[in-house]
């Protein structure tokens, strides 16, 4: 017998599960997502899931609050038997939770209990895991702390940014969700407790968060570049010497060994106060070798090479294209202010 369900999610993450429980043998009731956003310019936010739904004749409910009386009636009157949540934005109420006679799923970028919260896979790249995953669990009110029904686990790739990890998470969840749901209207599947002394925090990420740290290893910092694609973008500060500072993202870099460069590195330049310069005070951001086609700044530890790069209002281009136009030299500074 197929059971009645009811998707909740509002972004790129749920459209896999969505279609494939939608083209599965159970029955899909309805889509709840967010509210229409307005963005700048008065254009709409694209909302993938709602696109998706509106092509199928589905019902769309979209609640500016989901824990209201108002919506709790709308939710029982959609009679599901199970919700299924994927990056829907809003926490669910005790009230919300207790709707669907076999309770509320959800689908999450990692293997729990690491990285609860809304940033999973972001904070695997940054910390610079080999490997992360999709959980599903059981929805209780504490942030992602429910009880795990199913692991699928997939290894980090060396360039892999956070949208391109997503992307993978998202469609790897698919297949898996159809196989709790299959277990949970059996009755076979056994849910099993999170060990909460293991749980780490993902919180969501912000603007600022995309802030580059030059005193950072250069390692540390080609992952931030990584984990801040899509969104916020990693973004540094560079002033040129003699010139104005101007903001930048930065979008692909590669972390290198001075030593490896060492031979290509100016020597004998002076500080700003007209004393020699050691290479080994050189102060992170710096630029240390700049060509027509290369640029490596000084990390906190080693270099790094940036090889793709975003001015402000502009596209992104490859660093021989931006050093057409903005050619540096040893010296010049990348910066956080």
């Amino acid at each position: 017998m197929a059971l009645k369900l009811l998707m909740m999610g509002s972004d790129d993450f749920g459209v896999p599960t969505f279609r494939a429980i939608c083209e599965s043998r159970h029955e899909v009731v309805g889509l709840v997502t967010q509210p229409d956003r307005s963005g700048r310019g008065h254009h709409r936010h694209r909302n993938p899931m709602k696109q998706w739904a509106v092509q199928k004749g589905l019902p769309v409910f979209q609640p500016e609050k989901i824990n209201t009386e108002d919506s709790i009636e709308r939710l029982r009157a959609f009679g599901a038997d199970l919700f299924v949540v994927a990056a829907y934005g809003q926490i669910l109420s005790p009230q919300v939770i207790g709707i669907p006679p076999l309770g509320v799923i959800n689908v999450h970028a990692s293997i729990l209990p690491k990285y609860r919260g809304a940033a999973p896979v972001q904070y695997a790249i940054l910390n610079g895991d080999t490997e992360t995953g999709v959980t599903i669990f059981q929805i209780q009110p504490e942030l992602d702390a429910g009880p795990i029904l199913a692991v699928e686990r997939t290894p980090i790739h060396a360039k892999e940014t956070a949208g391109e990890l997503e992307s993978r998470l998202a469609e790897l969840s698919a297949p898996l969700v159809l196989r709790v749901i299959d277990g949970l209207e059996a009755g076979t599947l056994q849910a099993r407790p999170q060990d909460a002394s293991q749980a780490t925090r993902a919180p969501r990420l912000k603007k600022k968060d995309g802030l580059i740290d030059w005193s950072q290893p250069a390692v540390q910092i080609e992952r931030h570049i990584r984990a801040m694609q899509p969104w916020p973008k990693a973004f540094t500060f560079l002033t040129r010497q003699g010139g104005q500072p101007m903001r930048l993202c930065l979008l692909e870099a590669e972390p290198v060994e001075l030593a490896a460069v060492q031979a290509e590195i100016p020597s004998g330049r002076s500080d700003e106060e007209g004393k020699p310069q050691s290479q080994h005070h050189r102060r992170p951001g710096e630029v240390i070798l700049a060509t027509r086609k290369r640029v490596v700044v000084q990390t906190g530890k080693e270099g790094l090479e940036i090889l793709r790069i975003q001015p402000e209002a502009k596209r992104v281009m490859r660093i021989e294209e931006f050093l057409c136009g903005h050619p540096l030299q040893p010296g010049d500074r990348f910066h956080s202010v």
